[in-house]
């Protein structure tokens, strides 16, 4: 962090616009000299269902899918999935399917609506809110970051 800080002043010298954009689930471990420095701290949640179904759409967008597939309802039934918990969700949708016999391409079928069930039962979210972590993130935004007294904006995964 210390190189950080050593750039950034060197960069404002020269009358360089600087951008520094940084990221971590420790926000608590920050030294306070760099929390001053960082002008907006925002506070991430795990993604909200239209959000989820937002990402799904990114991650599976190469997949075939069968016209029952519905993001709206798999979106509900992931509650409390966080992106990286909706990519294992989808990896788990392959491990359900039985190996087809590659003679030809049609021999691949759509992936459907059963087949997200059966991954739901496999990968479950791997962060609660209720959390002890997710609790100290909470009181962190509510003294450094957007939270508190700030006035909260919500921040889409897809803006």
């Amino acid at each position: 962090m210390n190189l950080i800080m050593h750039l950034i002043f060197y960069l404002r010298s020269m009358l360089c616009r600087v951008l520094v954009l940084a990221a971590t689930n420790r926000p608590f471990d920050l030294d306070e000299a760099v929390i001053r420095r960082l002008s907006r701290r925002l506070m991430v949640n795990l993604p909200d269902a239209p959000n989820r179904a937002n990402i799904l759409k990114v991650i599976l967008v190469k997949e075939d899918l069968s016209s029952d597939i519905d993001f709206d309802a798999i979106a509900n039934m992931t509650e409390g999935y966080s992106g990286s918990d909706l990519k294992e969700h989808a990896a788990a949708l392959a491990e359900g399917r039985p190996t087809p016999a590659l003679s030809e391409s049609s021999d691949i079928r759509s992936l459907n609506m059963e087949d997200f069930k059966h991954a739901h039962q496999q990968v479950c979210a791997s962060v609660s809110s209720e959390s002890i972590n997710m609790t100290e993130l909470s009181r962190w935004n509510d003294l450094y970051g957007e939270g508190g007294s700030r006035v909260k904006k919500a921040l889409s995964y897809f803006m």
